[in-house]
């Protein structure tokens, strides 16, 4: 299998979903967009959910002692919060978006400019912020097959179509952000050679599920939580579960 297939395969999946969501959803009246936009947030709340309790597995408390799980979460959450807000992330992917918007769909009002972004940055952490974008990545690259990226090609399809729905062409262009990330991710497995240990993909797992937290709560509408700031706190993660283990 050639390195990369998966991460096509999942763009090809994010782009038929989303063009079928646009195309439901111009037929759909706003309330019912609004109902499949809380359903998706409370789906991704329940993945968010089973994401985060991999700060209680095994292998990350064996690692690093019993009560450093949550410190590391914590940690990386500050500590990413912190440099991203630095570097205003949240405003550059905005930022981006928003140009990305204006190329692709012209110059639009203020309220479809602000669609088109919300489904490009909450569609974009959705699909990028898993463990099975982590691990399906890796092993991709490292030549173990792609299956778990076909996998995961169908979950972001489903959820591709009702974010389009609600959002727009925001989330096709979301498309982009998969080819960086995952498309980085198995350069890095090339030239790893092995994937992250478990203690580390644990921790790393627990804190994307917190972001994923954020954005199920901006789909929600209860808090605009600006999660790319805390993006860092992804590569952190596993950092501090290295610096923990060393210290335990």
């Amino acid at each position: 299998m050639i390195p990369g297939t998966g991460t096509a395969v999942n763009v090809a999946a994010v782009l038929l979903g989303a063009t079928v969501g646009v195309l439901l959803g111009n037929r759909l009246p706003v309330r019912t967009r609004d109902v499949v936009t809380d359903g998706l947030g409370l789906v991704t709340l329940l993945i968010a959910g089973i994401s985060a309790m991999a700060v209680l597995d095994d292998a990350l408390a064996r690692e690093v002692g019993s009560s450093a799980p949550m410190l590391i979460v914590l940690g990386s959450l500050l500590l990413g919060g912190i440099l991203g807000s630095t570097l205003r992330l949240e405003q550059r992917v905005e930022s981006f978006g928003g140009r990305l918007q204006r190329r692709l769909a012209g110059d639009t009002g203020s309220v479809e400019r602000h669609r088109f972004i919300e489904g490009f940055v909450g569609s974009s952490l959705l699909f990028c912020t898993g463990p099975l974008t982590i691990l399906g990545s890796l092993n991709d690259g490292l030549g173990n097959g792609a299956d778990q990226l076909y996998l995961k090609s169908v979950l972001d399809g489903f959820a591709a179509i009702a974010f389009a729905a609600s959002f727009g062409w925001g989330v096709a262009a979301s498309a982009l952000t998969v080819v960086t990330v995952q498309g980085g991710l198995t350069v890095l497995g090339l030239l790893l050679g092995d994937v992250l240990p478990p203690p580390h993909l644990a921790a790393l797992t627990a804190t994307g599920g917190l972001l994923l937290v954020g954005v199920a709560l901006r789909l929600l509408r209860v808090r605009e939580i600006p999660v790319a700031d805390l993006l860092p706190a992804l590569v952190l993660a596993p950092l501090l579960t290295q610096l923990a283990a060393w210290l335990h």
